[in-house]
């Protein structure tokens, strides 16, 4: 299950991320993927700041991985011309949460007990001459490319704000969690995550956090109505890791844990659409094609959309 933490800037997602992923670690195959802009996952899943500054990033491997998952794909006339959006087709190579991949094996490192795949920062050279968008283009193409079950989890965490509707990337998950203080700029993210994604089918579980009593849980309440899945209380947990002191995931308190639980069990609720997953892949990938992408690559890539194929069990995944 593809699983997107999103929520305001400073709100705790990645926190949260890194407290999700090490709930779900040993119990079930999981990937980890940071894709946002500020990359922090690595440090909240345990590692130095000389061990995440080594971690290879997607962004700098684009043409390795589109040249990998392209295949013998015919409709893809090269690696080139492959974006962000290019969805798969019969000959695509296919991803699993967990099998083995030339992918993986470059760019997946272990983190914390966590497997750990990472966009990679935006750099000095890039101002002025790239936009972030390309480099969280991997994690699209990663995601769109991906067959994915129930009991295995790709826990993704994603860019502040709203900045995932530039593409598709925004539809891509099972399960979307907004992370959500008790307070009004961060319900103001949540209204404006919630206004884009609902035309899409794309239900938003709010996971309230840095609770302190009942009165913040109201509050959340009042502005999110029955959006409020869980919530998560200040922790001295946390306090502790930030201050360079962490401790095994069963050291967390108890009402914390138990929202994690919560998050698990909404995540195994859902039920996989292959179908509609594939449509929206073709539709946000012709809408960018004739806004941007055919006068970018020089050919019209409406051609890379196979009709008849549709991503899910039944495709084999090599």
């Amino acid at each position: 299950m593809k699983i997107a933490l999103v929520g305001k800037g400073g709100s705790g997602k990645t926190t949260l991320a890194a407290l999700f992923a090490r709930h779900l670690a040993g119990t079930a195959p999981l990937l980890a993927i940071d894709a946002d802009i500020n990359q922090h996952l690595a440090a909240a899943l345990g590692a130095s700041d000389e061990e995440a500054v080594m971690l290879p990033a997607l962004g700098d491997h684009l043409a390795d991985i589109k040249e990998y998952l392209r295949g013998s794909n015919p409709r893809i006339s090269s690696a080139a011309a492959m974006v962000k959006t290019t969805p798969p087709g019969r000959g695509s190579r296919l991803l699993s949460v967990a099998g083995a991949n030339p992918i993986y094996d470059a760019l997946v490192r272990e983190v914390g007990g966590i497997r750990l795949a990472v966009t990679g920062p935006f750099a000095t050279e890039d101002l002025g001459v790239a936009c972030y968008h390309s480099k969280v283009g991997a994690v699209e193409l990663l995601l769109n490319h991906m067959v994915d079950g129930p009991g295995e989890y790709a826990v993704v965490d994603m860019t502040a704000g709203a900045d995932s509707f530039a593409s598709g990337l925004f539809t891509r998950f099972d399960a979307t969690f907004l992370v959500c203080e008790p307070t009004l700029r961060s319900v103001g993210v949540y209204r404006q995550y919630v206004g884009y994604a609902r035309d899409y089918g794309v239900r938003v579980h709010v996971v309230g956090n840095k609770v302190d009593d009942a009165s913040d849980v109201e509050f959340l309440r009042e502005h999110v109505g029955d959006d409020l899945l869980t919530w998560v209380r200040r922790s001295a947990y946390v306090k502790a890791a930030e201050r360079g002191r962490p401790q095994p995931i069963s050291a967390l308190e108890q009402t914390n844990r138990d929202a994690l639980d919560t998050m698990r069990i909404a995540v195994d609720a859902c039920a996989k659409d292959w179908a509609t997953y594939t449509r929206q892949a073709v539709e946000f990938h012709l809408r960018n094609a004739s806004a941007w992408a055919n006068d970018k690559v020089g050919e019209d890539l409406a051609g890379q959309v196979d009709p008849e194929f549709v991503l899910g069990p039944d495709v084999l995944v090599r």
